[in-house]
């Protein structure tokens, strides 16, 4: 009884201290998921400001075109109810960025369509609701025949279900509807390219930005990952890379809305030069894209199959996100991408010194994606994919070939350096 007793505090005190171990652990928990949802939430705002930086030059156009619209069909045109010409031109600055020359054609045509068509039946069956239904029907059947883009159809039927709706109580709604649907359409041209152009590198550094930074950003991941031997790390750095598809979207989509606009803006003319950057860097960006993702992978696999990591693979894969980030910041400024070059050469020496080392497959397939990718990279800079082979065969290590000392008159048609 005595040593129960004895024994009945060091109980307690061994409960006591549990307790209060699992108290510090669930509060540790508690603690590191109150600090996720805070930076999850200032990412969130992050992301939601960067979204209304980049749309707000695009905002701003769009009403001044609705405004002017809408003054110059209701005050010189003595339109009554100027609801189309506004409509007209927030459809062809806001549905398709890049393509507004088409956008216009796309809505003038749609609005012939629909116009013939609501015409046409509602002479013949009148208006009601099984009138408005036929009639939005056979607008889209007529333009997906003639084969017209989903634009077209889309402003047909709307088009069609106004005719129908508007016909009652307002006469002769189709001439209006069509000087309405060109006033709107070139108001917005007009906008776009003489009274508030935008300015093109703004534009394709903001949408170029969160490409740029998703590969960098992985890529890093991706290395610390090969420096502590982290599965899971590398396993989440894959899967948001292969998830780049509306940021890379949104980069194409910028450059096409540049080249648009120095096209049609007198005022942005002098900046064509400057844009051929990145018009030429969309292609060799998206395969840096692919090829890291590549690159990760086999990372992955590394990890699991517990393979040698020399010191310097971690680097050059550092170095690669190094690039990426000095790329984006020198076009942004309007610089040659010298350090760019020089950092995508220093992870391929880096990529040769581990390969001396010793890799096994998935780490010489490792080493292969990192001189891909510089390669795609200093071609993305501006170097034409012959020399950026020839200097990623040089920065590894690799002895001159006999191409490297004979240039060929003919462009290179084998695939980069893998």
């Amino acid at each position: 009884m005595a040593e129960a007793r004895d024994r009945r505090p060091s109980l307690l005190s061994r409960r006591g201290n549990l307790r209060a171990g699992l108290a510090e652990r669930d509060g540790a928990r508690l603690s590191a998921a109150v600090d996720e949802l805070r930076d999850r939430g200032k990412a969130t705002l992050h992301d939601r400001m960067h979204r209304v930086r980049t749309m707000f030059g695009l905002a701003v156009q769009a009403g001044l075109a609705a405004g002017l619209a809408y003054l110059i069909s209701h005050r010189l045109l003595k339109n009554p109810q100027p609801v189309f010409a506004p409509i007209s031109a927030v459809g062809t600055l806001a549905a398709s960025v890049g393509q507004r020359l088409r956008r216009t054609v796309e809505l003038i045509a749609g609005v012939a369509v629909g116009v013939l068509v609501g015409d046409v039946l509602i002479y013949f069956v009148g208006t009601g609701a099984w009138q408005l239904a036929l009639v939005v029907s056979a607008a889209i059947l007529l333009t997906i025949f003639a084969g017209a883009s989903v634009a077209i159809v889309i402003q047909a039927a709307a088009t069609a279900v106004l005719i129908v709706t508007l016909s009652p109580s307002t006469e002769n709604l189709e001439v209006p509807r069509f000087v309405d649907a060109f006033l709107g359409g070139g108001i917005a041209l007009l906008v776009t390219s003489v009274l508030l152009p935008l300015h093109p590198l703004r534009v394709i550094n903001r949408a170029a930005r969160p490409a740029l930074d998703l590969l960098a950003d992985q890529l890093d991941r991706c290395a610390e990952a090969l420096r502590v031997r982290d599965r899971d790390g590398a396993q989440q750095a894959l899967f948001r890379l292969r998830e780049n598809k509306g940021e890379l979207a949104a980069f194409a989509e910028a450059i096409e809305g540049a080249k648009e606009t120095i096209t049609i803006s007198p005022a942005r003319w002098h900046r064509r030069s400057e844009l051929t950057h990145y018009a030429e860097a969309a292609d060799p960006i998206d395969r840096a894209m692919r090829n890291a993702g590549t690159l990760t992978r086999r990372a992955v696999t590394m990890i699991e199959d517990v393979e040698p990591v020399p010191e310097p693979m971690p680097d050059a894969v550092a170095h690669l996100a190094g690039a990426v980030r000095l790329l984006r910041q020198e076009f942004a400024a309007g610089q040659e991408p010298e350090h760019a070059r020089e950092r995508a050469l220093q992870a391929v020496g880096e990529a040769g010194r581990a390969y001396a080392e010793g890799v096994g497959f998935s780490g010489s397939v490792v080493i292969a994606q990192v001189r891909t990718t510089a390669s795609d990279l200093l071609v993305a800079s501006g170097i034409d994919q012959e020399e950026a082979n020839r200097l990623v065969r040089q920065a590894f290590g690799e002895k001159p070939t006999h191409a490297d000392r004979t240039p060929s008159p003919h462009p290179p048609t084998a695939p980069p350096v893998g």
